[in-house]
């Protein structure tokens, strides 16, 4: 894509950067442009910039995203670097920036004595991608405890919104407004003295044990299907260690896909597709992805 910019953000603009960088199953191809913003005014000024026609995609961890191999037209928004604000504004309710670690969150408010807030230490991305899919782990989910959300819309306008304003469900938020991108979020917690680290050490040594942490991929592949599980069902169709190319089903826990090292996004997405053929055969249950799957083909 050839796209004339103000020389002001040239030097925080990358093209043809390789997303293969930014995302935690380590593939995909260049996206155009990728644009990390420094703050929320440069933010703004750069989207009042785009042509309106531009495509705008956004990242934080890349931890729940697959990028084809052919890449991204269009522009990337990285947030996490930018927006890294973690405050506590009241007693009980915090505020935190969309490019926020989720594991920073659960160790702070550890500190400050707020909960439950245990489970963000097993959401592998940032706040925003929290926001955008109702991230949940060891039974907690985002938005139990949102109250407000600053947003920024493609003219680069802030907008102010109230948890109310969204439909939220399991891995599943509807906006009020197409085109609003999270910036950050007001979260409402209880006052919790006796909370210390050892919950969240806890919580993670649970999960070092059942998910294969540190290997390469995106945590959890699919959504479970309502009163059963991804992973089992996945398990019981013999599926665990299943291989297209330099992708695999994880050994340690079905509902991964591991990237061994050679893979392509046209693999783990070809073994998405095996898998979801294979449960539908077997089991009559069509498994829907949670990791959100973009970009052109090769």
């Amino acid at each position: 894509m050839t796209l004339a910019l103000a020389p002001q953000f040239l030097s925080r603009i990358r093209r043809d950067e390789p997303m293969s960088r930014h995302t935690s199953w380590h593939v995909g191809g260049p996206a155009d442009i990728f644009f990390s913003p420094e703050n929320r005014a440069d933010l703004a000024a750069f989207l009042r910039n785009l042509p309106p026609e531009v495509p705008v995609f956004w990242v934080g961890l890349g931890s729940n995203l697959l990028v084809r191999d052919g890449g991204l037209r269009g522009v990337v928004v990285c947030t996490h670097g930018a927006f890294e604000r973690l405050e506590r504004i009241s007693e009980t309710t915090v505020y935190g920036e969309s490019g926020v670690a989720c594991a920073r969150i659960a160790r702070q408010c550890i500190r400050w004595g707020l909960g439950p807030a245990e489970f963000f230490a097993g959401i592998p991305g940032t706040l925003g991608g929290a926001l955008a899919m109702n991230a949940g782990a060891f039974g907690g989910e985002t938005w139990q405890h949102v109250l407000e959300l600053d947003t920024i819309d493609r003219r680069g306008r802030e907008h102010k919104r109230t948890a109310d304003e969204y439909r939220v469900g399991y891995r599943h938020v509807e906006p009020p407004a197409a085109g609003e991108w999270f910036l950050g979020a007001t979260l409402r917690f209880e006052k919790r003295p006796a909370a210390h680290a050892n919950e969240v050490r806890e919580l993670l040594e649970r999960r070092r044990a059942t998910q294969p942490i540190g290997a390469w991929s995106c945590g959890s592949v699919f959504t479970n299907p309502p009163g059963d599980h991804a992973a089992r069902l996945i398990e019981a169709s013999g599926l665990k260690g299943l291989a297209v190319g330099g992708a695999s089903v994880s050994e340690k826990h079905a509902n991964f896909i591991l990237n061994n090292g050679a893979a392509s996004a046209g693999d783990i997405e070809s073994l998405i597709r095996k898998v979801q053929e294979t449960v539908a055969r077997q089991h009559g249950v069509t498994l829907t992805t949670e990791v959100r799957i973009v970009g052109e083909a090769r």
